[in-house]
C-alpha cells in the first residue's frame, strides 16, 4: 500500500502542476494557439510559447505511451511499472522540447564565427529572468526522472555531473554547428543546477534498488542418486 499510496501522491502532484503551468502561462500560450492548431512551424515549432504548448498539448499521448509498459510490466509482476514507465517517458517528453530549443539556429547560422564564454558567470548577469528560468528547465525534467528510474543516478552529486554532462553536450554541438548561439558556461551551470533542483524535488521517489519481481514456479529438482 505504501507504494500505491506513492504513486497516487506523485499522480496528483504532477496533474498540479501541469494545472499550474496552464494557468500561469495561459495568455503567452494562447497566443501561439492559432498557429500551432494549424501547424504552422513560424511562430509555433520555433518560439518558447509555441513548444511548451505543444508539449502540455501532447501530455495525453505521453501517458498513452507510459500506460503500455506499464501494463506489461504489472502484468510480469514489477511493483514499481507505473514509476518506471512516467520515468521513462517523462525523461523524454520533457526534455527533448526543450533541447529543441536550445538548437534552434539564429539569423546568421553557419556564417557567423563560433563563440565561446568561458568565464564563470559573466554572462549569468545578462541573462534576465526569463532567461535564467529557461535554462533551469532545460533538463528539470531529466533531473527529475532520472533518479526514479535509475538507482545509479539516486544522488545529489550523481544529478548534478548528468545535467552539467548533457548540457556541455548541447554547447559542444551549438558550437560545432555553429548555429549562431554563444556556447557558455553559465548555461551549463545553470543547466546543472536545474536538474539537481527538480531531482531533489522528486527525492521521495527515487529509485534505490532493482525493483521486485515475482518468482516463477518452476519445477522442483530432485536428487537422481
Amino acid at each position: 500500500m505504501d507504494g500505491v499510496n506513492r504513486n497516487a501522491t506523485f499522480l496528483g502532484l504532477a496533474a498540479a502542476g501541469v494545472a499550474g503551468a496552464l494557468f500561469v502561462l495561459r495568455r503567452p500560450l494562447l497566443m501561439s494557439a492559432p498557429r500551432c492548431m494549424a501547424g504552422q512551424w513560424h511562430g509555433c515549432f520555433d518560439t518558447f510559447n509555441g513548444v511548451v504548448l505543444m508539449t502540455l498539448v501532447t501530455l495525453p499521448l505521453a501517458a498513452l505511451v507510459a500506460w503500455v509498459p506499464a501494463h506489461r510490466r504489472r502484468a510480469a509482476g514489477d511493483g514499481s511499472a507505473w514509476r518506471t514507465s512516467l520515468a521513462e517517458v517523462g525523461m523524454v517528453h520533457g526534455t527533448v522540447p526543450f533541447v529543441w530549443l536550445t538548437m534552434m539556429p539564429g539569423g546568421a547560422a553557419g556564417t557567423a564565427p563560433a563563440r565561446v564564454s568561458l568565464v564563470p558567470l559573466r554572462d549569468l548577469v545578462t541573462m534576465g529572468t526569463l532567461g535564467i528560468v529557461g535554462n533551469l528547465l532545460v533538463f528539470a525534467s531529466l533531473g527529475f526522472f532520472a533518479p526514479m528510474r535509475f538507482a545509479a543516478l539516486a544522488s545529489a552529486p550523481r544529478i548534478l555531473a548528468l545535467g552539467a554532462v548533457c548540457s556541455a553536450l548541447v554547447e559542444t554541438a551549438q558550437y560545432v554547428f555553429r548555429l549562431d548561439r554563444v556556447s557558455s558556461v553559465d548555461d551549463v551551470l545553470v543547466n546543472a543546477v536545474g536538474a539537481l533542483l527538480a531531482g531533489l524535488a522528486s527525492r521521495p521517489w527515487w529509485r534505490t534498488a532493482a525493483p521486485a519481481r515475482s518468482d516463477r514456479p518452476g519445477r522442483a529438482l530432485t536428487p537422481t542418486g
